[in-house]
């Protein structure tokens, strides 16, 4: 690699100094630049090129131990001839007559000379040494790094600088330039008159020069590995340099193969010349130089770990986090100086300085957000590496605490605090605990986990911990259904108020639950009630817990947790006489005993007015499963935020899993498979003989791919379980459901009736002979149909449609008309599907509306009522394509085939597929409008507004709102787009 290059300026000039030189007429040039510019191969070159020409060349090099020595340059310009440096005495001794200039002779009475005198004299010798030698050849004096030269050395070269016009003589002197945090000394130019020095900076490797000589060692590097070179480079020659000859080494075989990606780490270096390079910039950039280039490194790092488990949204439409505070740019540049000041105990002006001229230099890059990054990660850590673990450690902790004084994001002060030694402090503590429940509503568990266990690091009051351990406990569980139960057992030890003893109790029994050991946890509640058996209120919540539980496994509970209780204490709500009502209203609701208005009244009563924390979770998630069943939407959604506030990051409560299958059910209610899949566990599936099984979002996900075309995703998701080994759970029977469901869009009735089948007969095991989520009896009777057995299927029909009118919801009759009319046939079927089709118009089902006008457009079909058959599988076309439901949409086209319709079915993509409220409500917020705008001027539900922008999306082909202008054609609706 050329050492050269970009420098041959420097060399025009110092090659022009020494033909003036030649010609008699001497100067010194002064050659400045930053640690590891190339200043020293600069001079080494045009000493060559001087001595090519004739001139003798006198070299000396510096170092930082030569600074103790006095006259080291002139040693090293003159060897022995400069013996006389050593004192006075040997001056005359060793410097030939010719040599000394005429000294007065001293008598003994006068005083010896002072140390000034003794310098002059020495001076004065090593100029009359000079020009004897000048005289004899023209002169190439190379004095390298004369930073690090001895006072009197250097006092020597600026009289020199200044004597040396007059004689073939041309001194080259380099000299490190650089901004550091402690201020150098004058450099050696200060003081002398322009017209003795000719100063010539060197200027760190532009991009192209720096690309050159990757391509130069690698000629085969694709450009972005190319890029990541340059990067690393920083613009340093030096740096750049032994970057190359690490990754040589990769191939040893064969040093012009690309290199591989480039590592973020010097550990994946070899020999390590990159780093040894970046250790002795720092060393000689000094302690303080090196302390604030590592603090800055560590602030860094933490925000590279942070970004890497937090990917940029894919629209971009959630604002950038910044970890450093402050409201534009210029603010946080100023936030980052001064944390990196007081962590590094500097001044805060220099810094400031530092930043700038370190991003001048290439090593520094600032960002669009104010902020100074290292030019590459591997220069990042190659400046850490001078660090010990430990003093990292202890700088993560200055760190925090310096971005928590500047009011930095939890996230961000955790970050570090996860990275660093003990704080010993309260706050730690409380900010570790608040970044995990981001992580946790973020949808990032593991980084929530690793903040929870960091936090158990620091001291804190027992019951503090305990809370720490069931949080921890919790999402450990949730990873692994045995995972957390340590955790569990130890915060149920701690010492504390018996309350707290009982929100541990709950956590360790729902975990030994989900892990398919209920009798072991329904035992510990009952031991604990003994323990509790003073506190009759925290025995019934004990108790409440026991019945929830036990409603997966029917046969657990003992029959002592039905012995009467004291009456509760205080005017409280008693939460197990609430938990046994719910129960009773979700039994009377499944068994077709009660109707749906009667439920909610009965819920509603029970959610009326204040409740313990406690009974929070219990009463409004019980309340929101049968507001679902209600079809009250809204509601069930409002009742499932009010029962997960409480709840935070604690996921092991007996109505967590509820909770999170009734959220998932709501978007399935609504037809939203996008917001359905996009759960995070909806379609990885946990094969284990014991433990959770399938959860409601895998049902949902299951039935949601069918619904939307992708049988061979969905079949491989039924496979990942095991269901003969699953435990015996509503979870199990609906995955069944789903399963037959598959099979019955794949072509295969009978298998699929077997499900819907063992469906059924499970559900009646445990008196549940309406399912308003999973209704087998409508399945089974579809197929039943398919397989030419109309006489079951009707039976089948009647009694779904029987059950319909107790619950009495427009989703459930319509569905059970739908299905009767299609086993019924003839006008009474045509009846009924239309009375079917009537119901579920303006309701949230708009999937069970397809299904119907497909139902009655198949009727109507084999009544050769061919006109209002089209008109209904048109609409059902429509309605399908806008709610990207595949599977009804090809049946619904199918039929129109049959039909012997033969004009075109609406577009299924582009702009002409959008409905007039897609074109309208895409055109809105192509102008900028906020989905709440565009909700409140068009009078809509915002969910609505959302349901149609994802339609639009999907049939226009983009993902982001940025790209809608582009993709739309001009608007007849709402006024002109605004301007940007």
């Amino acid at each position: 690699m050329d050492p050269l290059s970009e420098r041959d300026d420097a060399l025009r000039l110092l090659a022009a100094g020494a033909e003036r030189a030649r010609a008699g007429s001497g100067r010194l040039v002064l050659l400045r630049g930053a640690t590891g510019t190339g200043r020293t191969a600069l001079l080494r070159a045009a000493a060559q090129q001087a001595s090519a020409r004739g001139m003798r060349v006198l070299r000396a090099r510096c170092t930082p131990e030569d600074r103790g020595t006095e006259w080291g340059v002139a040693r090293q310009l003159f060897g022995e001839e400069a013996d006389f440096l050593q004192g006075a005495a040997a001056a005359s001794a060793h410097v030939p007559a010719a040599h000394t200039p005429s000294v007065p002779a001293r008598t003994e009475a006068e005083p010896g000379p002072t140390q000034a005198e003794r310098r002059r004299t020495r001076g004065a010798l090593l100029w009359r040494l000079l020009e004897t030698h000048a005289r004899r050849a023209p002169l190439f004096v190379a004095v390298d790094d004369v930073h690090a030269a001895d006072p009197s050395s250097r006092r020597w070269l600026t009289e020199a600088a200044r004597l040396v016009d007059g004689l073939p003589v041309l001194l080259v002197v380099t000299e490190r330039s650089q901004y550091d945090i402690d201020q150098a000394a004058p450099g050696l130019a200060h003081g002398l008159s322009p017209a003795f020095v000719h100063t010539h900076t060197l200027a760190p490797l532009s991009a192209d020069a720096a690309t050159g000589l990757v391509r130069a060692a690698f000629p085969q590097a694709a450009p972005d590995r190319v890029a990541d070179c340059v990067r690393a480079g920083a613009g340093n020659p030096l740096l750049l340099r032994a970057l190359l000859h690490d990754l040589s080494s990769w191939n040893a075989d064969d040093g012009t193969a690309p290199p591989t990606a480039l590592p973020d780490t010097c550990a994946a270096l070899y020999p390590g010349a990159y780093p040894d390079v970046v250790s002795w910039w720092l060393a000689g950039a000094g302690g303080a130089t090196a302390r604030v280039a590592r603090c800055l490194a560590v602030l860094e790092s933490a925000e590279a770990d942070a970004a890497a488990v937090r990917p940029p949204a894919a629209d971009g439409t959630a604002p950038a986090r910044h970890w450093c505070p402050g409201y534009c740019p210029d603010e946080r540049r100023d936030t980052q100086a001064r944390i990196t000041a007081r962590m590094a105990q500097a001044d805060p002006d220099r810094v400031t300085g530092w930043l700038t001229a370190m991003t001048r230099l290439g090593l520094l890059r600032r960002g669009e957000d104010g902020l100074h990054r290292y030019a590459h990660p591997l220069l990042r850590d190659a400046v850490l590496s001078g660090w010990t673990s430990g003093r990292r450690r202890e700088a993560h902790r200055t760190a925090a605490e310096e971005l928590m004084r500047e009011g930095a994001p939890a996230g961000v002060v955790a970050g570090h605090l996860f990275h660093g030694s003990a704080v010993a402090e309260p706050w730690a503590v409380d900010i570790l605990v608040e970044a995990a429940g981001e992580e946790v509503r973020a949808g990032r568990p593991r980084c929530a986990v690793a903040y929870l266990r960091r936090a158990l690091d620091e001291p804190m009051a027992p019951v503090r911990r305990a809370t720490v351990l069931i949080q921890l406990g919790s999402l450990e569980c949730a990873a692994h259904p045995s995972g957390g139960l340590a955790r569990l057992a130890q915060a149920v030890r701690l010492p504390g108020e018996s309350r707290d003893r009982v929100r541990a109790m709950v956590a360790l029994a729902t975990a030994l639950a989900r892990s398919g050991e209920t009798g072991e946890a329904l035992r510990l509640l009952r031991e604990e009630e003994q323990r509790l058996a003073e506190r009759p209120g925290l025995v019934r919540t004990l108790r409440a817990v026991a019945v929830l539980m036990s409603d997966a496994t029917p046969d657990a509970l003992r029959p002592e947790h039905e012995a009467p209780l004291p009456e509760p204490e205080g005017d409280g709500p008693d939460l197990l006489d609430a938990a046994r009502r719910m129960q009773a209203v979700r039994h009377g609701a499944t068994a077709g005993l009660i109707s749906s208005r009667d439920a909610m009244d009965r819920i509603r009563a029970l959610t009326d007015g204040p409740a313990d924390p406690l009974a929070v979770p219990f009463l409004f998630g019980m309340a929101a499963l049968v507001a679902h069943w209600a079809d009250e939407l809204d509601e069930a959604e409002q009742l499932v935020r009010r029962a997960l506030d409480p709840l935070g990051s604690f996921m092991l409560h007996p109505m967590h899993h509820i909770l999170t299958d009734v959220r998932v059910d709501l978007a399935a209610a609504r037809a939203d498979h996008d917001a359905v899949l996009a759960e995070p566990s909806a379609r990885t599936p946990r094969i284990r003989s014991s433990g959770p099984g399938p959860t409601s979002a895998h049902t949902q996900a299951v039935i949601a791919l069918v619904e939307t075309g992708r049988l061979e995703e969905a079949a491989r998701l039924v496979d990942g379980f095991e269901l003969p080994t699953a435990p015996d759970s509503w979870r199990t029977h609906r995955f069944l459901y789903a399963r037959g469901v598959l099979r019955a869009a794949a072509g295969e009735p009978a298998a699929a009736l077997e499900d819907f089948g063992e469906c059924g007969r499970r559900q009646a095991s445990r008196e549940a002979y309406l399912s308003v989520a999973s209704p087998w009896r409508v399945g089974a009777a579809e197929c039943l149909l398919a397989l030419g057995r109309r006489h079951e299927a009707l039976s089948h029909a009647e009694e779904e449609a029987r059950l319909a009118e107790v619950w009495h919801t427009p989703r459930v009759r319509g569905r059970a008309l739908r299905v009767l009319g299609e086993a019924t046939g003839g006008r009474r079927g045509l009846r009924l599907t239309g009375t079917a089709v009537a119901l579920l118009r303006g309701t949230p089902a708009d999937a069970e509306l397809i299904a119907a006008l497909i139902a009655h457009g198949r009727l109507l079909v084999a009544s050769r009522e061919r006109s209002q058959a089209r008109e209904a599988l048109y609409e059902a076309v429509e309605r399908a394509e806008r709610l990207g439901a595949v599977r009804l949409r090809g049946v619904a086209e199918e039929l129109l085939h049959e039909g012997g319709a033969r004009r075109a079915g609406a577009p299924r993509t582009g702009p002409a597929a959008l409905t007039d409220s897609e074109r309208r409500i895409a055109g809105l917020a192509a102008e900028g409008r906020t989905n709440a705008e565009i909700a409140a001027s068009l009078h809509l539900a915002r969910r609505t507004v959302e349901t149609h922008l994802t339609a639009a999306y999907r049939k226009l082909g983009i993902t982001r709102r940025t790209e809608l202008p582009a993709a739309l054609p001009p608007s007849p609706y709402g006024p002109p787009a605004r301007a940007s």
